[in-house]
């Protein structure tokens, strides 16, 4: 026998079960419905222009409206984005309405929706962005241009052409046939839509384009019928259609779904991710995003609606108007049905001439001269031009697709070609030159490369300077064949290797492009890894250049020739004056570079340096203490550090002690106190020693680090070298204040990673510390 709870149809805990599922229906709701509000009063003019731009009934357009907010907004991948009929597609769908009529424009709307939803499944979403930004820019001005050149023809009571040069050609004509009343509704709706931006915030509440239009409507009242007003026949009702599947014309058929799916997508995504710049909420799912405009353009395409697709417009007022959740772009939706459904009569009262003055508006935005302005700086101009008069002048499709291929071209243009060129050295006796080839040098880089070669006069001296990032089989060839038969013409090659790519690693296997410029190689590395036994200098002018200077002497020069130019716009400021942020403490050793493991520059660090990183023992230590009051006085520095490092030759003698041979070998070198000028130093030392040996909180946290005794003194002679500073005089009242800051550091050589010492520890500051990966002494 089943027991009571079993048979009870409502369960015991059932109004708490509900509880939250309300909550979830009216959480948000306290910003998304005035938002929605805003939203649906921006919707309706923009929707009812957009229809008559196209050519549709005007009641598609709040078709696609209120399709748009309620299932692109259910089911989108984009919370805030609120979608329906775009001004981005009104081309498109007037070419295909002109072509097959408007209930096979329906069908094609359906079979671009399917296809979206198929680019959805097929989780491409992201891959939809990899359309060059100047491509889609370019697109959306000609567009516009399109629009202002048709609704110019409307507004001064005249047919709009098909063609954009037909506009253009027949406006003489339209101006001197203008029917005043018409062209003055129409400059009312502009003139208000330029000044609304000036008004007052509180004003601007009220959408602009609604104040326009409704205020041009009300001027249009007294006028003679014979200014021209929207009609239709029917409710929103009556409008609902079924598409009609076309009788032929299969390839034409397949380009109109093909266009309006991939333009629909790539709107929709672009303005999406411009909405999550926007708002700091939930970020866009893209391949749900492309299944929510697939679902909501076969829908409306079924209904009888415009092609939807996401608009930034009305997205970025919802975000605006403060909308949280999908719940605003879903409500909107409903509203424009509601307003459809009982005050259709309302919209046969606008006259098209304020519809056109909308969209002129609407079209002159979608031209941005900041997306121009940004495509002449960074070279993009003439994919910019060439896109946009396509798309003015032949039709959209092409000019995106003629845009895309010039973009793809331009961009293997500037990553394939390599900077190449010659240039002699020093006096025209010497016969010495330079190659330098930089960039990706591959085969198409041969005509530019032999041209370059075939200049260097035969038997010169000549060093090749590959810095390269990208070097192919056919690059090899030519390099070596030249090399070779310029030495057998009495000439020398040097080649200097100082990229990523390599002549072996051509011709060993299959090319790859390096993950990046190796600056290590030919700027910061040693230099027993980069520079070649031969000179390239001579000291005296004989020839000859002795061999302790010569490394020097390689390196300036690879520095006049290399980073000279690089540095020289930084450091031209830098002239008459410094202006440090940090005194840097560090040890004397060759190994250690603070600029290289700090990241600074010429300028950023005032530096001090001695054995063993130390301030002083008792007192700060003369050179140390001019070094900190400059740089608190003179220099205003913010910060002090002291940094150590790994394998410390000081620490390692304060560890062993005295050394009786080594003390007996430097008595020559006694002071005035009877001790070796080492042993004297290593005094101020000592204090760490002590520290050390009775467990220095720091010790104790770098042994259990896995780090040997001699990194462990070292680590500890940086907390005590602290501490000492933050008891000076001159630093106590800085510290407190909060103008100076005290920081301690330790580089360990063999990982090349830097650790952060304070007086209490350690810590990592390698982004992914790895402890068992650092290498004990």
């Amino acid at each position: 026998m089943p027991s009571p709870a079993a048979t009870d149809p409502t369960p015991i805990d059932s109004g708490r079960s509900r509880i939250p599922v309300l909550a979830r229906l009216t959480s948000g709701l306290r910003w998304d419905l005035p938002a929605s509000l805003v939203v649906f009063l921006v919707a309706v003019p923009l929707s009812l222009g957009i229809a008559a731009a196209s050519g549709a009934p005007v009641m598609a357009g709040l078709i696609a409206a209120a399709v748009g907010g309620i299932v692109a907004g259910s089911l989108g991948g984009a919370p805030l984005q609120v979608s329906g009929p775009a001004a981005g597609l009104t081309v498109i769908v007037a070419g295909l309405i002109e072509q097959f009529g408007w209930p096979v424009t329906c069908a094609i709307t359906v079979a671009a929706g399917v296809m979206q939803v198929l680019l959805g499944m097929a989780r491409v979403g992201r891959v939809a962005l990899a359309i060059a930004p100047v491509v889609v820019h370019a697109m959306l001005a000609g567009i516009g241009i399109i629009i202002v050149l048709q609704q110019l023809h409307v507004m001064l009571g005249s047919e709009a052409g098909e063609a954009a040069l037909h506009n253009i050609l027949a406006l003489p004509d339209s101006l001197a046939a203008v029917d005043p009343q018409a062209a003055f509704l129409g400059a009312v709706v502009i003139a208000l839509l330029v000044a609304w931006k000036h008004m007052p915030a509180a004003v601007r509440r009220v959408p602009g384009p609604l104040v326009a239009v409704v205020a041009a409507t009300l001027l249009s009242l007294p006028f003679n019928s014979d200014v021209d007003r929207i009609t239709f026949d029917g409710s929103l009702l009556d409008a609902l259609s079924l598409p009609h599947l076309p009788q032929g014309e299969w390839t034409a058929i397949a380009v109109g779904v093909v266009t309006i799916a991939l333009v629909a997508s790539v709107e929709s995504l672009l303005s999406a991710v411009a909405v999550d710049k926007m708002h700091h909420g939930e970020r866009t799912d893209f391949n749900r995003e492309l299944l929510g405009q697939g679902a909501a353009n076969v829908t409306s395409g079924m209904l009888g609606g415009l092609p939807v697709t996401g608009v930034i417009v009305r997205s970025a007022t919802n975000v605006e108007a403060g909308g949280r959740t999908r719940k605003s772009a879903i409500l909107h939706g409903i509203w424009v049905l509601v307003f459809s459904l009982l005050l259709a009569g309302v919209i046969q009262l606008v006259p098209e001439s304020v519809l056109a003055g909308l969209l002129i508006m609407i079209g002159i935005r979608l031209v941005k001269v900041a997306d121009f302005q940004t495509a002449r700086v960074t070279g993009d101009l003439a994919v910019y031009a060439a896109t946009l008069l396509t798309v003015v002048f032949v039709n959209l499709l092409a000019g995106v697709l003629i845009g895309l291929a010039l973009a793809v071209l331009l961009v293997v243009w500037r990553v394939v070609r390599a900077s190449i060129h010659a240039e002699p050295l020093g006096a025209a006796a010497e016969n010495r030159w330079r190659v330098v080839i930089d960039g990706s040098c591959t085969f198409l880089s041969l005509p530019r490369l032999s041209k370059v070669l075939a200049a260097v006069p035969p038997a010169s001296h000549v060093t090749v300077e590959l810095d390269v990032d990208y070097l192919d089989h056919p690059v090899h060839d030519t390099l070596e064949a030249w090399r070779v038969r310029h030495i057998n013409n009495g000439g020398s090659v040097e080649i200097e290797e100082t990229g990523t790519a390599t002549l072996h690693a051509a011709v060993a296997g299959t090319p790859a492009r390096g993950s990046s410029r190796s600056a290590l190689r030919g700027g910061f590395a040693p230099w027993r890894s980069w520079q070649r036994d031969s000179a390239t200098l001579a000291a005296d002018g004989s020839g000859h250049v002795p061999a302790p200077v010569r490394s020097v002497l390689n390196g300036v020069d690879s520095y006049h020739r290399r980073h000279a130019h690089l540095l020289r716009p930084h450091v031209e400021e830098l002239s008459t004056f410094q202006d440090p942020d940090t005194l840097f403490i560090t040890c004397a050793d060759s190994r250690l570079v603070p600029n290289l493991i700090t990241s600074s520059g010429p300028g950023d660090l005032f530096t001090v340096r001695n054995v063993g990183n130390v301030v002083g023992s008792d007192r700060l230590e003369p050179s140390v203490e001019a070094s900190l009051k400059f740089a608190l006085d003179q220099l205003s520095v913010t910060s002090v550090v002291v940094c150590g490092h790994s394998g410390c030759g000081a620490m390692t003698a304060l560890l062993a002690g005295p050394d009786p041979q080594q003390k007996a070998a430097d008595q020559s070198q006694e002071g005035e106190d009877g001790r070796c000028p080492v042993e004297s130093w290593l005094d101020h030392g000592r204090p760490s020693l002590e520290s050390f040996q009775a467990g220095h909180p720091v010790q104790v946290a770098a042994e259990q680090a896995g780090y040997g005794a001699v990194d462990q003194l070292a680590m500890v002679n940086v907390a005590v070298q602290l501490e000492r500073l933050q008891r000076h005089a001159s630093l106590q009242d800085a510290i407190r204040s909060g103008n100076v800051h005290v920081t301690g550091l330790f580089y360990d050589i063999a990982t090349a990673r830097v650790l952060q010492i304070t007086p209490t520890g350690i810590s990592h500051l390698d982004p992914l510390p790895r402890a068992h990966e650092l290498s004990p002494a």
